[in-house]
């Protein structure tokens, strides 16, 4: 009986190492930032492509313009921070 905790244990342990080892980190995208008189313009690329607008008004709440199917149409986003689509990073 004292074992099967143990073994638990492991098995719990050798789950968690596995899909660690399988978390692919996303690719780090080239920024390129335009300043505006009442907004910052953030553009983020991935291999020449864009996939996102941040913009960061004057005044009021920052958001993004999200190609979330690389068909050139970007949707607002009002979340804090924008993951890499997959049509972006091969994923698709």
């Amino acid at each position: 009986m004292q074992r099967l905790p143990i073994i638990l244990r492991l098995g719990f342990g050798l789950i968690i190492s596995i899909s660690a080892s399988l978390a692919i980190a996303q690719p780090s995208p080239d920024i390129t930032v335009h300043q505006a008189e009442a907004r910052t313009i953030k553009e983020y690329r991935i291999n020449g492509e864009l996939y996102a607008i941040e913009v960061i008004p004057r005044q009021g709440t920052r958001y993004f313009l999200v190609d979330d199917d690389g068909d050139g149409n970007f949707e607002r986003n009002e979340t804090s921070h924008v993951e890499v689509p997959d049509w972006v990073s091969g994923g698709e």
